[in-house]
């Protein structure tokens, strides 16, 4: 079966008000491909998704952009998995490289959390990826199979999970990795799967690609063989979103 392309705006820590209404005005108003053929989910900041629930067309779905470890409880400034429940939010963003590398998320901590996460019946979108230094030292395929392999510890169904490939030297930074290079990623990835999880999953599991996407690269990226789709930071929050979406009618 064909993996359906998956596109998800990730907002960060971006937005008032009224700079969300604009954004969700641009999307409903937006003519995009069908749900057939991509799946769309935007990620607001925290205080935003209700809102953006609300008042976003039905077919393009929210995310959180990170949940707590466990229940909920004397944990200040954490969101747990049961709250976003509580919202019928259907997606969270979990181990995105800023939370890596900022707030020291261990690969294990991202593990753990992808399991609760999905233990309450919340969708991941799970992050990989490598700094400029590790790929540089000839590391990439050792870093992001050491990221993927402690998730596969904790999971045994992956049916709920998007891996988004993420280059760290690539995020906001308008560098982009090239075509061939997200392909290598990615194929070695999906051969990751097929040799350590089954290869089931390695046919179906979809793996998008983040790194300075935009409306000028889209499409040449979602032509890659073992690209389903993309993770996108600061585009997201731009009109452009909108032809990165549309990048997805590549793929028929």
């Amino acid at each position: 079966m064909a993996r359906k392309f998956f596109v998800g705006g990730n907002w960060k820590c971006n937005g008032t008000t009224e700079e969300v209404k604009k954004i969700v005005g641009t999307l409903n108003e937006a003519e995009i491909p069908s749900e057939d053929v991509v799946e769309v989910v935007v990620s607001p900041p925290f205080v935003f998704l209700s809102l953006v629930k609300n008042l976003l067309r039905s077919e393009i779905q929210v995310a959180a952009q990170n949940c707590w470890v466990r229940k909920g409880g004397a944990f200040t400034g954490e969101v747990s998995a049961e709250m976003l429940v509580n919202l019928a939010i259907p997606w969270v963003i979990i181990g995105h490289s800023e939370r890596r590398l900022i707030l020291n998320e261990s690969n294990e901590f991202v593990g753990d959390k992808v399991a609760y996460a999905l233990s309450q019946g919340i969708k991941v979108i799970a992050c990989v990826g490598e700094t400029l230094e590790q790929r540089e030292s000839g590391a990439t395929l050792e870093v992001v199979a050491a990221q993927t392999k402690a998730i596969a510890e904790k999971i045994s169904n992956w049916d709920n999970v998007v891996l988004a490939y993420e280059p760290v030297w690539a995020i906001g930074t308008g560098k982009v990795a090239t075509p061939a290079q997200a392909q290598e990623v990615h194929h070695e990835l999906r051969k990751w799967f097929s040799d350590n999880v089954s290869a089931d999953v390695a046919g179906s599991i979809r793996i998008i690609y983040g790194g300075s996407v935009n409306g000028a690269n889209c499409k040449e990226l979602a032509a890659q063989p073992d690209l389903d789709g993309f993770l996108v930071g600061g585009a997201s929050l731009k009109p452009e979103f909108v032809d990165i979406i549309k990048s997805a009618t590549v793929k028929k």
